[in-house]
């Protein structure tokens, strides 16, 4: 392993009787849910997928996204990459505080191929979930195959570097920003951190990473483990990323702003919230980053949740577990937004 790099979590495949269980809870309600929630994505079914998730998720209006006047909601239009298109930007601020607000600049999840920004917000501006004085920016990036890799990653940069330079006039404090993303989106997070780090740009102040997808080689242990059982599973798994990288997927020479787990330098990256289920596809390249964060000398706040699959709290919003982990990601950022302000002051 290079020095301040992921360790190499490649091996044979697990024997068979290995898999851990789920939770009671998560169980039920993933039966509840029907076996159709388990059937992998292929490349011959994507374009159906897709489809069917578009229709399956309307984007919610800034009415509903409001929350009965909780929420103020705008949806900006800015300037992409160099040479793209302009992207979208839902910012979402809670009414009545005053002050420029700290943010959390969020990405979407959905392998790389679906999902979008409205959609994702419901569930995280829920009672409890986060902060009451924290903002939210979810960007619209575009999608693979589509648009393959690097357009996903730079619409998110340029979407984050437009909205620290303008956080003033849209009542944001730009020295107190986290970024985020669940899955696909917290694989998107964690690239966002690098190239920030990498190119000079805008500084956040802690990168949320919720069952990020970090590994385009799709070869860990808990890979193949969780097998054709958990809701994201390696064929899955293996179908977004080749979506994205196309004949590059798996190479010797994928940069780490498209899979950050290739990363061979984490030094200089801010504080990171990194969680995992104990029983989905993506645990060992999760456990794996957080190792590397710290043999970089640099901090990560490590959870595994015991029996949880891909996804849990977003398909079982109301168990145990669930609201376990939304507790404590709204304690991190609670402790990260209190923390002193790079310009002398305290956040919080």
């Amino acid at each position: 392993m290079t020095a301040g790099g992921v360790p190499s979590r490649s091996g044979p495949a697990p024997e068979a009787g290995g898999a851990p269980p789920f939770d009671p809870e998560l169980s039920a309600a993933l039966a509840a849910l029907g076996a159709g929630v388990k059937d992998p994505l292929t490349p011959e079914n994507l374009t159906a997928r897709q489809e069917a998730d578009v229709a399956a998720r309307p984007a919610p209006t800034d009415r509903e996204l409001g929350a009965g006047g909780r929420f103020e909601v705008d949806e900006l239009r800015v300037p992409g990459a160099p040479g793209g298109p302009d992207i979208t930007l839902v910012r979402v601020r809670p009414t009545g505080v005053a002050g420029p607000l700290p943010f959390l600049y969020y990405m979407h999840g959905g392998g790389m191929v679906m999902g979008n920004a409205r959609s994702v917000l419901p569930p995280l501006l829920g009672e409890g979930a986060l902060p009451p004085e924290l903002a939210v920016v979810s960007v619209e990036y575009r999608l693979a195959p589509r648009t393959p890799y690097p357009g996903p990653v730079e619409d998110c940069y340029a979407g984050f570097a437009w909205t620290v330079e303008h956080a003033a006039e849209l009542g944001l404090d730009a020295d107190r920003v986290v970024v985020g993303g669940k899955s696909a989106g917290g694989g998107l997070a964690a690239a966002l951190a690098l190239l920030a780090r990498d190119r000079g740009g805008p500084v956040p102040i802690g990168q949320l990473l919720l069952c990020p997808m970090l590994d385009d080689r799709n070869d860990t242990f808990s890979g193949h483990q969780m097998a054709g059982i958990d809701t994201w599973d390696r064929t899955s798994n293996a179908t977004g990323w080749q979506a994205l990288l196309g004949d590059r997927c798996g190479a010797a020479d994928v940069p780490p702003y498209a899979a950050p787990a290739r990363a061979t330098d984490l030094s200089g990256l801010p504080p990171a919230y990194l969680e995992v289920g104990s029983a989905e596809t993506f645990r060992d390249e999760g456990v794996a980053y957080a190792d590397a964060i710290w043999r970089a000398g640099g901090q990560a706040e490590l959870h595994v949740w015991p029996g949880a699959f891909h996804g849990f709290d977003t398909l079982a919003p109301q168990a145990a577990l669930s609201q376990d982990a939304r507790n404590a990601r709204a304690r991190w950022l609670r402790r990260i937004l209190a923390q002193p302000r790079p310009g002398g002051g305290s956040g919080g």
